[in-house]
């Protein structure tokens, strides 16, 4: 039974979490807008992307609907693939490492699909709900919210430095969003403890 509620379990949580950050940020923030959250490395960094996960880009509007495409056929895929190791009672942790991933997937989906149609542009302004199909983008050409920003670390390289002298560098740069981290701590985990339960379920 703990097979079958955990898929459920994951992604009811994950969606609504994410979603509920995205909505409160999109219509709260404009865009660059950014408060501390903690301390001085953790920030609400209010940004958009076009593209993949931390803000990696994809080229142009085809571009765009290819890559929504192969997320599209990767959930389902997913789907199809957790619904097949319930059945088979694989391990726990594999059908959980999955789970994040697909349902991280899917949280970026709703973005690219529905936000353009729903909202107006961030730019400048904060955003507000509009009549369908009246916002600032088409059907999945929507930007994807991301607002987590983690400052690890901000210095400048030292002047005898031989290739980039006084250099500024930031670490970590990317800014996501929890679907966004549901999918790297998915995939890391896979990698690391479940990488031979998931080359076996890989193999039909």
């Amino acid at each position: 039974m703990i097979r079958k509620l955990l898929p459920i379990l994951i992604f009811t949580t994950i969606i609504v979490l994410d979603q509920w950050l995205k909505l409160w940020v999109k219509t709260h923030m404009m865009l660059e807008q950014e408060f501390p959250v903690v301390g001085n490395w953790l920030y609400f960094h209010f940004t958009e992307n076009k593209g993949m996960a931390f803000g990696i880009e994809f080229a142009g509007v085809w571009g765009k609907y290819l890559l929504s495409g192969i997320r599209i056929l990767a959930v389902i895929g997913l789907t199809f693939l957790i619904v097949r190791l319930v059945k088979k009672r694989a391990s726990i942790g594999l059908i959980v490492g999955i789970s994040l991933v697909a349902t991280g997937a899917f949280g970026n989906i709703i973005d690219s699909a529905f936000y353009g149609l729903i909202f107006t542009d961030s730019f400048g302004q904060i955003a507000h709900i509009v009549p369908w199909g009246e916002g600032y983008a088409s059907f999945l050409q929507g930007k994807v919210v991301d607002m987590f920003y983690f400052q690890v670390a901000s210095f400048h390289l030292p002047e005898w430095f031989p290739f980039w002298p006084m250099k500024h560098v930031l670490l970590f740069r990317p800014v996501f969003n929890i679907a966004d981290f549901a999918i790297t701590f998915g995939i890391l985990y896979l990698l690391i403890f479940r990488r031979k339960a998931l080359r076996k379920a890989l193999a039909f």
